[in-house]
């Protein structure tokens, strides 16, 4: 039998077969790593939207809003008007900065408590909501661990920042 080497003591064909699976391995790593922008970017897309539109829902009937926060929700120590506005500010303006990646940690903390806020607020919310408010949790919490990455300004400032 032929052998790579005498140090390995592996058979030629075993060596081939080997280096094979590692160029292939290596490769679907970098391809992998090429897609990680856009994954970061879709997670922001889709967690903000979700958000973004639970705002415009509350602005498009104000008192609706108000009266929601005065008998479904249960915020505390807040009137139901204070936090019908804070809780659809949080809902209008820090979706934006997730999805321009701006402060996107910070938007996505916020973004998250905020989330926690609902659950607890909401008494009522069934199965299939709470584990809806999982899911945004869960991808609130890649991007406030991972942060936004490439595809966002937050990258852009921090390469001009650090790099001259």
């Amino acid at each position: 039998m032929q052998y790579a080497s005498s140090a390995s003591h592996m058979p030629v064909g075993s060596a081939d077969l080997r280096l094979r699976a590692v160029a292939l391995v290596r490769n679907t790593i970098r391809a992998l790593g090429f897609l990680a922008p856009a994954v970061d970017l879709g997670i922001r897309l889709l967690v903000a939207s979700v958000f973004f539109k639970s705002g415009l829902t509350k602005i498009a009937n104000w008192d609706s809003t108000v009266g929601l926060f005065t008998n479904e929700y249960a915020v505390p120590l807040l009137s139901p008007e204070v936090a019908a506005l804070l809780g659809t500010g949080v809902e209008l303006f820090f979706p934006v900065l997730l999805v321009l990646g701006l402060g996107a940690r910070f938007s996505a903390f916020v973004l998250f408590v905020f989330n926690i806020v609902a659950v607890i607020s909401y008494p009522d919310l069934g199965e299939v909501g709470l584990r809806d408010h999982q899911t945004w949790g869960l991808l609130l919490l890649i991007t406030l661990l991972h942060g936004p990455g490439k595809l966002s300004l937050d990258h852009l400032i921090g390469r001009r920042l650090f790099t001259q």
